[in-house]
């Protein structure tokens, strides 16, 4: 197909016509309806689209796509990597590719700037890595979540059981200030967008990503998203701005796509000037690991240990742990955030191997002093 797309390119370079003359003089003659029309969608994703990716991208439940080299393909469909069927013709064609993508995303790469993290315009995120920092062109692609889920639906996958999902429903309608944390693909995204799908509808949802990943089933969200540099290095809006645009919005609940670094300060300072029932993600190997990831992106904010204690323990409450294994995304940690004297704390509230934690009674409390009674789980 690829050497098709290249005639197609020459013909309508030479003599601009219609993509269906052009890929019927290219492809040698009279060709039916049917078959012209699948050599023209094939054509259209070599041309326009992610080529050989392009079915690929279409699987159900496919969140990545990664290309190692020409011949080493990869697909996550929600249960680890697995190989995919299709190949390049050789590393040239990926780097045709990669350099593609990246222009479509308004981005430059070359021998000059031989890396780029961008978001096409479908929202699915690109990151590519060019010769020479690295062997062979490589090129990720993040899909977009298309499908949007709620606590049943994710029971039902095996995310949770009952008593968990009770517990983040609660916490969702005591206007508890939430961290969803886990590794890259665990769900957290996923998670986060179904647990706003429980907030009333009377309340407006104030959401700030870099890429526009969350789904929420919602009636008042206003979206927020970044912009980075033009070709000058002006023009650039990055989620500090937009959180305190969005404190200046009226929100009921403001939402950090994932905290990355200094907009971890605005976010956490917001929570502790009356705007509760926020939500952010983080990465994070555990619960454990929180306090520790906390710190680090308070330093990177200009913030020191006392500050990022005494503002992450009165601004956020409740800690969601997920993991990600052969058998697909689970919560496997509830932890109730703590400033245990001075130093910042995760307590457990229940995990998936030991059960019911020492922060469960706490956690109890704190949802009473809402008005939410405490689900199954911390009774």
């Amino acid at each position: 197909m690829t050497e098709l797309a290249a005639r197609v390119r020459r013909r309508m370079a030479s003599d601009p016509v219609a993509l269906d003359e052009a890929v019927r003089a290219a492809s040698g003659g009279i060709v039916d309806d049917a078959v012209l029309a699948g050599l023209r969608r094939s054509v259209e994703a070599e041309l326009v689209g992610a080529g050989p990716l392009e079915p690929l991208l279409a699987l159900p439940g496919v969140t990545d796509v990664l290309v190692n080299a020409a011949d080493s393909v990869w697909v996550d469909r929600g249960q680890g990597l697995e190989r995919a069927v299709a190949e390049f013709a050789d590393d040239d064609a990926v780097r045709r590719l990669a350099q593609r993508l990246a222009v479509a995303a308004g981005r430059r790469l070359d021998d000059a700037a031989p890396f780029v993290d961008a978001v096409l315009p479908d929202g699915t995120r690109l990151h590519a890595v060019l010769p020479p920092i690295t062997a062979r062109p490589t090129l990720s692609l993040r899909v977009l979540a298309r499908e949007r889920f709620d606590l049943p639906a994710l029971q039902a996958r095996g995310a949770m059981s009952a008593q968990v999902a009770g517990v983040l429903a609660a916490a969702v309608s005591a206007r508890l200030a939430l961290l969803i944390t886990g590794g890259t693909g665990s769900g957290k995204t996923t998670l986060l967008g179904a647990l706003l799908g429980l907030v009333p509808p009377d309340e407006r949802i104030v959401v700030i990503e870099d890429a526009a990943e969350l789904v929420i089933g919602h009636e008042h969200v206003v979206r927020l998203g970044t912009r980075v540099a033009n070709v000058e290095g002006g023009g650039a809006v990055g989620l500090p701005d937009l959180v305190r645009q969005a404190l200046r919005m009226r929100p009921d609940r403001i939402v950090v796509g994932e905290f990355r670094g200094a907009e971890f300060a605005d976010l956490v300072i917001a929570l502790n000037t009356g705007h509760e029932g926020g939500a952010a993600t983080m990465h994070a190997n555990s619960a454990a690991d929180v306090p520790a990831r906390c710190l680090a992106l308070g330093a990177l904010a200009g913030l020191g240990g006392d500050a990022v204690t005494s503002l992450v323990s009165a601004g956020f409450d409740l800690v969601v742990q997920l993991r990600r294994d052969r058998r697909g995304r689970t919560v496997s940690e509830l932890g109730l955030v703590t400033d245990h004297g001075g130093r910042l704390v995760v307590r457990p509230v229940w995990s998936g191997g030991e059960g019911r934690g020492d922060g469960a009674d706490d956690l109890a409390v704190r949802l009473r002093s809402r008005g939410v009674p405490p689900p199954e789980l911390l009774r």
